[in-house]
């Protein structure tokens, strides 16, 4: 019987490891959203106001590998990554939901009521959710290539928080608006607009951009790009 040899597909001067850093990269922005979804259950209160919640900490961190995808894999290869992303959240968000109906002992009810408490979704917030995510992470890759045609290799800084820019702003008003619209005043509605757009950008800027230099670097040397 003759042996049938894996068929890998290499980019630039890859390795044949069957852990490539397109998987790492693609893994870790999964993880980081998925992250983010479900820390958000929790608001961050700062000085008895409220400001954010706390998968804002952790989200421009996906928004970050999203970048590193795009400039080493370029739009085409972000792109299917981030629905890949999309459908792990959906798949997520569904079973975790179902799971809240399902009966459970006695002696685990105060666990199942603190289940509950977190992972029953509000179907809006979590179209919101769905929907922000997806039209910012693409908004985000495609601004990023337009900066790259423009400026080559040089001022990686510019194309990762200038496309951050684009996306969080996206992001941001569609998720507030689709979310809490109607439910809220207008003057609330804007002011967690212009709360959290700037805090999600502040972190990507400060400890998000570091990181994507570096594996950026890494990336380039390892693959030979």
């Amino acid at each position: 019987m003759n042996q049938v040899t894996e068929n890998l597909v290499k980019t630039g001067n890859e390795s044949k490891d069957s852990f490539s850093p397109l998987c790492i990269i693609t893994g870790l922005m999964v993880a980081c959203y998925l992250t983010s979804n479900v820390m958000a259950v929790k608001l961050l209160n700062i000085g008895g106001v409220t400001v954010f919640d706390v998968g804002t900490i952790t989200f421009p961190f996906a928004y970050m590998l999203g970048d590193v995808l795009t400039e080493i894999w370029g739009f085409k290869t972000a792109r299917k990554v981030i629905w890949l992303t999309f459908a792990c959240e959906v798949f997520l968000t569904v079973f975790t939901y179902l799971g809240t109906f399902l009966p459970y002992p006695e002696f685990n009810a105060e666990k199942a009521l603190a289940y509950n408490a977190v992972f029953s979704f509000v179907p809006r917030i979590t179209v919101a959710s769905l929907t922000a995510f997806l039209a910012g992470e693409l908004l985000n890759a495609w601004v990023l290539i337009k900066i790259r045609e423009k400026t080559g290799r040089r001022l990686l800084w510019v194309r990762t928080i200038g496309s951050s820019v684009v996306g969080y702003l996206v992001d941001t008003t569609l998720f507030v608006l689709i979310a809490f619209a109607g439910t809220a005043p207008v003057r609330d509605l804007v002011s967690m607009i212009v709360v959290q757009f700037p805090g999600k950008l502040a972190i990507e800027a400060v400890c998000a951009t570091p990181i994507a230099y570096a594996l950026i670097a890494a990336l380039r040397k390892r693959l030979g790009k």
